[in-house]
């Protein structure tokens, strides 16, 4: 049939399947990356919030108010671009040509997120699975639990522990994070990252070299105001930062989620 339409319809026709190729292809991604059951949605703030909680010895308190109840509920941003400072992004060049590669070439088919890997820096943050913070100052360290994703963990040292140098960095994932105070604005340093993860699902890539600078104040009882520092000369000219809030859910419950569990994306793009 297709062999006697109008060469004008056939290349209309063409033209439409191949459009809608890509519009399914990247739903499809959007799915497999971030099932809709699992994602958590922000509820409204109330007009005036309570203050931010602080634990008994004064120090602001991240995590709960209520024993085994509430976590973050952390909103997706896919391109860090639009909460960038500065707008302009001070790529490498190599650096800009990859990002470009995987976010419009290959429409971010290659994400190590979606292959059920860690993100790592400010992405754990814009996930949108819930998110908790357990703060342990007798054991002096921070735990960040991530339900989304693969999962994840974080450990951030509050003994005043340098990072490890030299062959003992060992580079991992999640890097190697130490905190300290300022004020009521946990500054959390991270270093030892390895290459794996992408800063954001544009694509923007990393090196060895990132060097990670987070500034976490919680300025009521609904509001985790977050700052990113992204230092890494490998990749870019120059730091820039990224800035957002995320809202507080008192009566959510974190749960067991599994990335690895019915992931399509590796099946789609073998």
């Amino acid at each position: 049939m297709t062999a006697i339409l109008p060469l004008t319809l056939r290349t209309a026709a063409y033209n439409f399947r191949d459009d809608m190729r890509r519009f399914i292809l990247i739903a499809v991604m959007l799915i497999a990356a971030f099932p809709i059951t699992a994602q958590v949605r922000a509820p409204r703030k109330p007009a005036n919030p309570p203050p931010a909680p602080r634990l008994r010895d004064g120090t602001p308190n991240l995590g709960p108010i209520e024993p085994n109840k509430g976590y973050w509920a952390p909103q997706q941003y896919q391109d860090y671009a639009a909460i960038a400072d500065p707008k302009e992004i001070p790529y490498q060049p190599w650096a800009r040509e990859i990002a470009n590669y995987r976010k419009v070439e290959t429409l971010s088919r290659y994400d190590p997120q979606g292959f059920c890997l860690p993100p790592a820096g400010p992405r754990m943050m814009t996930t949108p699975y819930p998110m908790e913070i357990i703060q342990l100052p007798e054991q002096k360290r921070i735990l960040m639990i991530f339900e989304g994703g693969a999962h994840v963990w974080r450990i951030i040292y509050m003994d005043g522990r340098p990072h490890p140098e030299g062959d003992a960095l060992a580079l991992t994932w999640m890097g190697h994070s130490v905190g300290r105070w300022e004020g009521d604005t946990l500054v959390v340093d991270t270093v030892g990252f390895n290459e794996g993860s992408w800063i954001d699902m544009g694509g923007k890539p990393h090196t060895d070299r990132l060097h990670l600078v987070e500034r976490i104040t919680r300025t009521d009882l609904y509001t985790l105001g977050y700052e990113a520092t992204i230092d890494d000369p490998g990749a870019y000219t120059a730091p820039w930062k990224v800035r957002f809030d995320i809202t507080w859910d008192p009566s959510g419950e974190i749960q067991e989620y599994i990335c690895q569990e019915n992931n399509l994306w590796k099946d789609r793009f073998r």
